[in-house]
């Protein structure tokens, strides 16, 4: 009995269920359940007081980057039952506020080249289910002191949102997407038919780059013209790395350089992705089916 109270408490705090509809579903008496409650409203202050630190942790090894949901499972994985209004009250209690992503802005790539398109592959149906099966790449700019832009290159494995390969650079050239490309042919090693999915800019239509596609077998896909949603998964995840680096003007690119590398191996192994059920991508592509 106690362990279905404890489960209907949990379920109650995520406020998905009314008290008389989780005690119907689990057969609990709600006169069981209140009176487990006064038994153990003593205890409270010890709990509050018990969890505030290890909250605190979490938040600021995160450097604010876990609400509630991510905090209370990461205490789930060590072990630690919490329920989230009770993170909640403890991060308001310390004047701790996640960052908050902004809203996606979606852009339109200006893609004006004579060097030929792809078709939107994505528009055909079917479901991903593993690994390399869906990389999807795309180029942004990150501020330098003095009115300066370098260019960041990335290419992400779209069912395990890991990132497989990232370049940096003060030129946006094919080199620099190529260079992307190559690092996550190199760690992949993917088999024949991966789809890698950009947007029409020509970085992604140069010969060398298109040459490298078809020695590994993988097939090229291109959202189309004037359609900024076609790639908008990587444009949100853009937004996301540039809120929680809390990202401004770097001093030069060695230093730039050097956030990114770190963020980005925390990206892969640290951080929990709620569509991947607070799984980090590491941990999720671990506990997939079949060889790595």
């Amino acid at each position: 009995m106690s362990d279905r109270i404890a489960a209907a408490e949990q379920i109650i705090a995520e406020d998905v269920a009314s008290v008389r509809e989780v005690c119907d579903y689990l057969s609990i008496g709600r006169a069981d359940l209140y009176k487990q409650r006064s038994l153990g409203v003593a205890n409270k202050p010890q709990v509050f007081g018990s969890l505030t630190p290890l909250v605190i942790d979490i938040f600021w090894r995160h450097r604010r980057r876990y609400g509630t949901r991510r905090i209370v499972d990461e205490l789930k994985d060590q072990g630690i039952p919490a329920a989230r209004r009770t993170v909640a009250k403890i991060l308001k209690t310390q004047g701790l506020r996640a960052i908050q992503p902004k809203s996606f802005q979606p852009r339109t790539t200006e893609s004006r080249h004579r060097l030929g398109y792809n078709p939107n592959l994505l528009l055909e149906e079917f479901t991903l289910h593993e690994i390399n099966q869906l990389w999807v790449a795309d180029i942004t700019y990150v501020p330098l002191v003095g009115k300066r832009f370098a260019y960041l290159a990335m290419v992400m494995d779209r069912f395990s949102r890991r990132l497989i390969g990232w370049r940096f650079e003060l030129s946006m050239t094919e080199e620099l997407v190529l260079g992307a490309l190559k690092d996550g042919v190199r760690i992949r090693r993917p088999p024949p038919g991966l789809i890698h999915h950009s947007d029409r800019g020509g970085q992604y239509a140069g010969k060398r780059f298109r040459a490298t596609l078809r020695r590994s077998s993988i097939r090229q896909s291109m959202s189309r013209a004037d359609d900024c949603y076609d790639n908008a998964f990587m444009e949100s995840c853009f937004g996301t790395i540039k809120t929680e680096l809390e990202m401004t003007e770097y001093e030069n690119k060695e230093k730039a350089t050097g956030e990114l590398a770190e963020y980005f191996r925390y990206y892969n192994c640290d951080r929990k992705h709620s569509s991947l059920g607070y799984q980090t991508p590491l941990q999720f592509e671990n506990n997939q089916p079949g060889p790595k």
